[in-house]
């Protein structure tokens, strides 16, 4: 199967990290499903995807515990933790809860770090489909600097693939529809190699080729390396451009230069990936704000408008990172704004038209053939804005504010728009 096929649009869904870190469990897994089934799937929405350290007993927080216990069965392959995922029990893995999300109209995704557990290798274990054990595929100087669970895998070793297709067979099982790898599309942590474990991400290609079920293929963190571009677009449908993205202006600001490195590389299966959308309410570990769990977002309201509207314009995924239960309003109509996600999931051409340092411009195509065109305020204070027609080559249009949803009749040469500090508007120009 073509692995575009996959993901012909960008993915849009939501990811457990933002708000509950390493410590997510299937309680809060299938809450935010319903909520998703509920208010979000007619819009388009439609992965739930489990974050890191589901195989871990011991995860409380967004901390890693250094060389801890996890869950693995007689082949190293690591399994949901029992006591966080009590569906799971008796070899079941994540079946039961593929299951549930599936019969809500949904998809459903985990999060694994590239390489085979430490642990494994330390007890030598099996592979399946190999004579080959643990130890023989290991590659113990390949480790991630941030977690100490895995060693790399050494794909020149016989048992190597064989190790990578046991997993993607045992996760097609399980009805798993989308993987995200971690420790596998960055340069930063490793400035001497442009990009961790290319041979890695390649036998993780052919695993899911063979598993007999579609998956989409996102690798994490970031920021890629441009000059992977091609390797990337042949092996992956989404890949980090940035390295874990929050709800600080400066990194939001960062993030114009980080989609004028990658705008060209858009296109269908192939999604650089501006990370999560830490909207509504976040980190649910922590106990802030008068003893209640989590916090809220720190982004202004015209700030989400911003990066709402950036994402969509360069076509990122979108993975919304708070707890969906606790959405307000507000936060519920950044993710229901119909108009947007047509041009996040239909539009072509996305590019950025002007950069200054006080604002911004990007348009792209949209599906009937007329134009969107985003203006972005990057200044401290509101400011007024003149947007000449000419650049998109127009004298004259009828203009349709989509944020707020209204017409705003026939413009000539010159669009006037009021921005607030770090706010966004986007328009589509007819005729």
């Amino acid at each position: 199967m073509d692995k575009n096929l996959c993901a012909q649009t960008p993915p849009m869904g939501w990811n457990s990290w933002d708000c509950y870190g390493a410590s997510v469990n299937e309680e809060q897994l299938l809450a935010n499903a319903r909520y998703m089934a509920e208010n979000l799937k007619e819009y388009g929405w439609e992965y739930i995807v489990c974050d890191i350290q589901w195989s871990e007993p011991k995860a409380v927080s967004q901390a890693y515990n250094q060389f801890t216990e996890l869950c693995m069965d007689e082949f190293s392959r690591l399994i949901p933790a029992e006591n966080r995922f009590p569906s799971s029990a008796e070899g079941k893995g994540f079946r039961p809860i593929a299951d549930e999300i599936h019969a809500m109209g949904l998809k459903f995704g985990i999060h694994i770090m590239r390489g085979i557990p430490r642990q494994a290798v330390h007890r030598n274990t099996a592979i399946k489909g190999s004579s080959a054990t643990a130890r023989q595929i290991a590659k113990p100087y390949s480790i991630c600097p941030w977690n100490t669970d895995m060693y790399g895998v050494d794909c020149n070793r016989d048992g190597a693939q064989e190790y990578y297709n046991s997993l993607f067979e045992l996760y097609a099982s399980w009805g798993v529809d989308y993987v995200k790898v971690d420790d596998i599309g960055a340069s930063n942590f490793n400035p001497s190699r442009s990009y961790n474990a290319p041979d890695e991400v390649e036998a993780i290609r052919r695993a899911i080729d063979n598993c007999g079920r579609p998956m989409v293929l996102s690798l994490s963190p970031g920021p890629a390396d441009v000059n992977c571009a091609f390797h990337l677009t042949q092996n992956a449908n989404m890949w980090r451009i940035t390295d874990d993205f929050w709800d600080i202006w400066d990194l939001l600001l960062d993030m114009f230069d980080r989609c004028e490195k990658w705008y060209k590389f858009v296109s269908e299966g192939c999604w650089p990936d501006c990370d999560m959308l830490p909207l509504g309410r976040l980190c649910m570990f922590d106990k802030t704000e008068n003893g209640a769990a989590g916090r809220n977002t720190r982004f202004t309201k015209a700030e989400q408008k911003t990066m709402m509207t950036l994402w969509s314009v360069f076509r990122s995924p979108l993975m919304m990172g708070g707890e969906m239960t606790l959405n307000d309003e507000f936060t519920l109509s950044l993710l229901t704004n119909r108009e947007l996600l047509e041009i996040n999931q239909h539009s072509h051409g996305g590019h950025p038209v002007l950069r200054e340092k006080d604002y911004a411009i990007w348009a792209c195509t949209c599906a009937d053939g007329r134009t969107a065109a985003a203006v972005f305020n990057l200044k401290d204070e509101t400011a007024d804005f003149s947007v000449d027609l000419s650049l998109f080559g127009l004298e004259k249009a009828i203009v349709r504010d989509l944020w707020e949803h209204r017409n705003m009749g026939t413009v000539e040469k010159q669009l006037t728009v009021t921005l607030e500090a770090h706010g966004a508007a986007i328009f589509v120009f007819g005729e």
